[in-house]
C-alpha cells in the first residue's frame, strides 16, 4: 500500500500565530522559572523582627516565614473561624500562657494584631513545643495545629511516630495537610532566601 504524502504548508497568517505561541510559551517558562516570580508567592515580610525572634528563641528564621506563611500568608489582620489572631495565627488562651511563661509584653488579644508581638510569641511557641517533643521539629509542627495534647497522644498510641516522612498517618486532615504545606514552604524559603 502506498500512503499518501502529507504536506504541511503553513500560510504566512498560520506561521505568525505559531510563533507567537511558541513566544509565550518560553516565556512563560522563563517566567515561572524565575526566582523572582515565586518570590512574589514566597514574600517575606516583617523580615526584621522574623530575624530577631529567630535570634532570641534559636529558631531557623525561614522556619517561622513558613509558619507565617501557611497560617496567614503574611496578613496582620486574619482572624480564623475559630478565633486565632495574626500572622501566626495564635489562639488567645494560647497568647495568655505564652505571657506568663515568657518575657514577652502582652496586654491581651488586641497586641495578637501587632506583628512583632505575634511573630515574638509564635517564635517563642514553637521553639517551647521543639523543646517539649524533643527536638523533633515535626512533631511541634504538627501540635502548633493540632495542640500538643493530641500529638502526644498520637504518638504515645503508636498512631503516628511523629516523622515528616510519616505524615500521612496524621489521623486529622487539616494537620497532615499542614505540615505538609509548612515542609514544602520551608524547602522553598530555603532555595530562595539562601543568605536569609
Amino acid at each position: 500500500m502506498i500512503w499518501p504524502r502529507i504536506s504541511w504548508v503553513l500560510t504566512p497568517k498560520a506561521k505568525r500565530k505559531v510563533a507567537i505561541i511558541l513566544g509565550l510559551i518560553f516565556l512563560i517558562v522563563m517566567v515561572v522559572g524565575s526566582d523572582g516570580f515565586w518570590r512574589l508567592l514566597y514574600p517575606i515580610h516583617h523580615a526584621e523582627t522574623i530575624r530577631q525572634a529567630a535570634e532570641k528563641n534559636n529558631l531557623d528564621p525561614l522556619l517561622i516565614a513558613s509558619i507565617i506563611r501557611v497560617e496567614s500568608k503574611f496578613r496582620a489582620e486574619n482572624v480564623s473561624k475559630v478565633g486565632a489572631v495574626g500572622l501566626m495565627q495564635l489562639m488567645p488562651e494560647t497568647a495568655d500562657w505564652i505571657a506568663k511563661e515568657s518575657d514577652i509584653p502582652y496586654r491581651g488579644t488586641v497586641d495578637l494584631s501587632d506583628p512583632e508581638t505575634n511573630i515574638h510569641m509564635g517564635s517563642w511557641y514553637i521553639t517551647s513545643l521543639i523543646k517539649q517533643f524533643k527536638g523533633n521539629r515535626a512533631a511541634a509542627i504538627a501540635a502548633y495545629n493540632a495542640g500538643p495534647g493530641r500529638v502526644s497522644r498520637w504518638i504515645n498510641e503508636g498512631v503516628w511516630d511523629g516523622t515528616f516522612e510519616t505524615s500521612e498517618k496524621i489521623p486529622v486532615g487539616e494537620t497532615r495537610h499542614y505540615i505538609q504545606r509548612v515542609f514544602f514552604s520551608y524547602e522553598k524559603y530555603q532555595q530562595l532566601y539562601p543568605n536569609f
